[in-house]
């Protein structure tokens, strides 16, 4: 698929990837679908210098399907077919297992997952009718790994990987490329995984053997992976770790320079 007049949806715009991603697609000249939960207010820098580009700011609550129905055909008819969705939802709420209310689990599964499933089945969907497009599934290495400050966000996150895997399946028959990347931290962002039970994020750019991990990473796998020189790279899961969660042993770190 080649992603020229291919409007790119990008499902939360204000996350530090969805800011690369913005600025990366920008260079291409695509045209732009932006969700973002502040209304534009966290990405003003990134908007204000896509002078030239095709874009709709949205504002969805993306657990609702009515709202994302309403918004596809909005931004179709203005910016022409989504030929790339790119869903980064990464609502983390610290909590415990034996902590944590129902009301949470839902609030977080459902902003982070239930979005996933409703994003594919409609804007996927749209895209099987037609025979093209390619869906993008930014997880987080904790779809794997557990992350001891906040079980709800790995087990969303697992979630979409399974969910990422079951929509290969099904929409690669009708010409939708699915992939996923699993992305560790940016550099700064570790600090609210920190957890009394476990020592992962202790030294954390330390432990990276290559290095930690920039939003840019994301954006230039991100366009990769939606173009037609992607081939047949289809239901596969790319960590993007800078090689982290190989670590193993304290002793073994990178030497601090």
């Amino acid at each position: 698929m080649n992603l020229l007049n291919q409007t790119v949806f990008i499902t939360d715009a204000d996350h530090p990837s969805g800011r690369a991603l913005i600025a990366r697609f920008a260079r291409e000249g695509v045209p732009l679908a932006l969700n973002s939960p502040s209304g534009g207010n966290a990405i003003r820098e990134e908007l204000a210098a896509l002078t030239e580009a095709k874009v709709k700011l949205l504002q969805l609550d993306l657990r609702s399907r009515a709202a994302i129905v309403d918004a596809l055909e909005a931004v179709e008819e203005e910016l022409g077919p989504v030929g790339l969705l790119i869903h980064n939802q990464h609502r983390y709420e610290v909590t415990n297992l034996e902590h944590c209310s129902e009301s949470l689990f839902v609030d977080v599964m459902d902003t982070n997952a239930k979005s996933a499933f409703l994003c594919t089945q409609i804007i996927g969907g749209r895209m099987a009718e037609r025979g093209f497009g390619s869906i993008l599934y930014v997880t987080s290495i904790h779809a794997e790994k557990p992350a001891a400050a906040s079980f709800i966000y790995s087990a969303s996150q697992g979630a979409i990987q399974m969910l990422a895997a079951e929509a290969a399946l099904e929409l690669g028959r009708r010409g939708v490329r699915v992939n996923t990347v699993e992305i560790a931290p940016v550099s700064g962002e570790e600090d609210h995984l920190t957890s009394p039970l476990s020592t992962l994020y202790d030294n954390y750019a330390r432990k990276a053997p290559l290095q930690t991990v920039k939003a840019r990473d994301l954006a230039e796998l991100a366009l990769f992976l939606s173009g037609d020189e992607a081939g047949a790279l289809h239901g596969a899961t790319i960590r993007l770790d800078g090689g982290f969660l190989l670590h193993y042993m304290d002793h073994k770190m990178k030497k601090s320079t």
